[in-house]
C-alpha cells in the first residue's frame, strides 16, 4: 500500500466510528500550501462551518498559508464559527492525517477557542 491509500484506510475507520457514536465532526484536510477545518453534521448532509488558509480573514493574519501558524489561525477561526452557530462538542476527523504539526495546530487552537473533542 502507498501513503495515500493508507491515509484514507486510517481515515475510514475514524470515519465509521464517529458515524456509530453520532456526533458533529470537525473534518480537516491539507495540502503542502493550505489547511481546511469544516464542522459536518452528524448525519453527514450539511456543512455547518468551516474555514481555511483560503479564507481573506486568515490571509489577513498570517504570511504563509503552509505553516502551523496559518493552521492556528484557521482552528481559531472555525471554533469560533461553530459556537456562532451553536456547536460547542465535536468529534475530531483528522482524516488520517497523523496528529502531529499543522494538525495538531489546529486542533489546540479549537479548544483552546472553545470547542470541546
Amino acid at each position: 500500500m502507498d501513503k495515500k491509500q493508507t491515509r484514507l484506510r486510517r481515515a475510514r475507520r475514524t470515519r465509521a466510528h464517529i458515524r456509530d457514536i453520532g456526533a458533529t465532526r470537525l473534518c480537516i484536510h491539507k495540502t503542502p500550501r493550505h489547511i481546511y477545518a469544516q464542522i459536518i453534521s452528524a448525519e453527514g448532509s450539511a456543512v455547518l462551518a468551516s474555514a481555511s488558509t483560503l479564507d481573506k480573514d486568515v490571509r489577513k493574519d498570517v504570511e504563509k498559508t503552509g505553516g502551523a501558524a496559518a493552521a492556528t489561525v484557521v482552528g481559531k477561526l472555525v471554533a469560533e464559527r461553530a459556537k456562532a452557530a451553536g456547536i460547542s462538542r465535536v468529534a475530531f476527523d483528522r482524516s488520517g492525517f497523523k496528529y502531529h504539526g499543522r494538525v495538531k495546530a489546529l486542533a489546540e487552537a479549537a479548544r483552546e477557542s472553545g470547542l470541546e473533542f
